[in-house]
Formats: C-alpha cells, sequence, structure tokens
C-alpha cells in the first residue's frame, strides 16, 4: 500500500536526522512549512534548547500584506541571518524536515546565506 505525504515526509525526516545533529559550536536550523507560514528554528540538539527562531508570523514580515509566500520565506530567511549575527552564529547545519529543497525551502536557505550564515 501507499504511503500517504506526511508518511512519506515523517521517514525522509527521520532518515536526515540520524545523519544531522546540532551542536554548539554549529546549530542545526529546522524549517516547518505549513501551508500558508513557514517558519525556522535554530536548535542545539546536545542540551536540547531551541537558541533562536524566525517566522513568516513575526510583525515585520506579517505587516506586509498582499506578498507571495516565496517572497515571505525569503524575508524569514533574512531575519534569520540578522538575529544569527546579533547571537554570534555564523555557521547551521540546514534540516529541511522532509520538504524538498525547491520553492520556498530554497529561497529560505538562499536569502539566509546572504544574510551571512554558512551551511
Amino acid at each position: 500500500m501507499a504511503l500517504t505525504k506526511l508518511e512519506r515526509r515523517t521517514r525522509i525526516k527521520l532518515r536526515i536526522r540520524k545523519k544531522i545533529n546540532g551542536t554548539v559550536e554549529t546549530p542545526r536550523l529546522a524549517v516547518y512549512r505549513s501551508n500558508k507560514q513557514i517558519y525556522v528554528q535554530v536548535v542545539d540538539d546536545l542540551n536540547g534548547v531551541t537558541l533562536l527562531s524566525a517566522g513568516s508570523k513575526e510583525k515585520e514580515i506579517a505587516a506586509q500584506a498582499g506578498i507571495k509566500k516565496i517572497e515571505q520565506a525569503k524575508l524569514v530567511g533574512k531575519l534569520l541571518a540578522a538575529k544569527c549575527k546579533e547571537k554570534g552564529i555564523e555557521k547551521v547545519v540546514f534540516d529541511r524536515s522532509g520538504y524538498k529543497y525547491h520553492g520556498r525551502v530554497k529561497s529560505l536557505a538562499d536569502a539566509a546565506r546572504e544574510g551571512g550564515l554558512k551551511f
């Protein structure tokens, strides 16, 4: 029997998590994409702590009504890069959480790279 989209994504996510692990020096940048929003967290897996987060519901981004979801993702990536610079985080490990590296996930990653994050 065929897997549903959610089951397939969960399998891919677990397969990725076996290989990717965030530390204090290089935390994990985890992406969550819903139908309307996109959220990102920078996580230290060794201590089990979320260091910082950003999302498309933040005031700076939510105030801009009528922008496309890919543009939202770019703004979230830039915002995340700025927050990481403030905290002194330069290097991260990218965790796409089972989503294809395409569309909103790709634009978020590219904007974060442009903002100065290395992964």
